[in-house]
């Protein structure tokens, strides 16, 4: 399953809104071990807990061997928090598959953290000579793959959910040759001022929903 948790609201501590905004963010291959432990725990979070399609764990046989992707939010430079991941792994030949792709609830609003795992996992296949990368993708996520130029080849239920097997176009996918570098995607950081404004709407909000109800 590639795609499964990059919208929606968790409900475990792993999965609680952050007490801080960062807005920088690495995307990469992991590299350390605190990662690859963040990594697990946040799936852990997302597909045992959130959306309770495995029980206790959702690691199997294809972990053993796949390469596992991390977004990893950073504080002034520095890396601070495992807030998404993904894994790519070889089946056969040169047909890579990309699964378990999950983002952190609390950062989901961001809106490339998904997206840029995407295109990390399809561009280092590529530049290991994958020529085929395929992934089982949740309904509901079709439109962002759709977007990122993928293309649907079967629709299918697995694990009691609807699916679309679909295909990178991998012309939109330049190889990447550094992936223990990986990508920095930013978002523009909220001032105290925006926040408070946001903050007085919201509350202006509730309180005119609550004289209509």
């Amino acid at each position: 399953m590639f795609g499964e948790a990059i919208a929606g609201i968790a409900r475990d501590s792993h999965t609680e809104s952050a007490p801080y905004t960062p807005s920088e963010f690495r995307i990469k291959w992991t590299t350390l071990d605190w990662e690859a432990d963040e990594a697990f725990k946040l799936r852990r979070a997302v597909f045992c807990i959130e959306q309770g399609i495995f029980v206790g764990d959702d690691r199997d046989e294809i972990d053993r061997h796949a390469q596992q992707l991390v977004a990893v939010s950073c504080v002034a430079g520095m890396p601070e928090q495992v807030v998404g991941t993904v894994r790519i792994h070889r089946d056969h030949d040169d047909v890579w598959f990309g699964s378990r792709l999950a983002v952190h609830a609390a950062f989901r609003r961001h809106g490339k953290i998904g997206a840029t795992l995407i295109r990390l996992a399809v561009s280092s296949a590529h530049a290991q000579g994958c020529d085929t990368f395929l992934a089982h993708v949740q309904s509901q996520n079709v439109p962002l793959f759709r977007a990122m130029h993928w293309d649907v080849l079967a629709e299918e239920t697995l694990l009691g959910r609807p699916h679309h097997l679909m295909q990178a176009q991998l012309d939109w996918y330049a190889p990447c040759v550094t992936p223990y570098g990986g990508f920095v995607t930013r978002t523009p950081a909220a001032s105290p001022k925006r926040e408070a404004d946001s903050e007085a709407g919201s509350q202006a909000a509730s309180a005119s929903a609550r004289s209509a109800a």
